[in-house]
């Protein structure tokens, strides 16, 4: 038997994005969100979801665009701590000693130490409850030599992304892959619709 546990923002995995904006003077900024994902594919696009009360709210709606760096196990304290401080009060780059990006695509930083980046430029946004939600068109991705595998596409078990776990609040990292995606299924010998 299943135990209910109500309304909650209660799901496996979250993940654990750290969204680059620019402040109205120009000042680098990055905060660590895990209310985001993926939301089509043509054009290629992901969303976010910011409290207006968050400084990087401001940022996102008045540049258009933000950047999601993409954390790895390693740079799980730096990522912690961009969720809790506001830049409004610090420089979060330096206070991690990390360092923020230009963008050459989009209005925004990325975070030059995590080892992918999504480079987004805002085409919706709508208020859902205490969020709003915006939605980025992806106009590139990066990522790291290291962590690219030999097709040269990147490789999650090298780039180590962090997951989030709601409700209990506790970061954990990727398991081994488990089987390929579009394959493993067809072993249960069913028609394909």
């Amino acid at each position: 038997m299943k135990k209910s546990f109500g309304a909650k923002t209660l799901i496996f995995p979250t993940p654990v994005w750290c969204v680059g904006s620019y402040d109205k003077d120009g000042k680098p900024n990055v905060m660590t969100i895990a209310w985001g994902g993926i939301c089509c594919s043509s054009p290629p696009c992901v969303t976010i979801s910011l409290q207006k009360s968050r400084y990087t709210y401001d940022n996102v709606m008045e540049r258009g665009a933000y950047t999601l760096s993409v954390p790895s196990e390693q740079y799980v304290r730096e990522a912690d701590y961009f969720g809790m401080a506001s830049g409004k009060h610090v420089d979060k780059f330096r206070e991690a000693g990390l360092t923020p990006v230009k963008s050459e695509l989009v209005d925004a930083p990325y975070v030059k130490e995590f080892p992918m980046v999504l480079e987004c430029r805002v085409i919706h946004h709508y208020e859902i409850g205490v969020h709003i939600h915006f939605v980025g068109e992806i106009v590139d991705v990066k990522a790291d030599e290291a962590v690219l595998n030999d097709e040269g596409k990147p490789d999650v078990e090298k780039v180590r992304p962090i997951i989030f776990s709601p409700e209990v609040r506790q970061y954990h990292g990727v398991g081994q892959g488990i089987g390929t995606a579009f394959s493993i299924g067809k072993q249960l010998n069913a028609p394909l619709k």
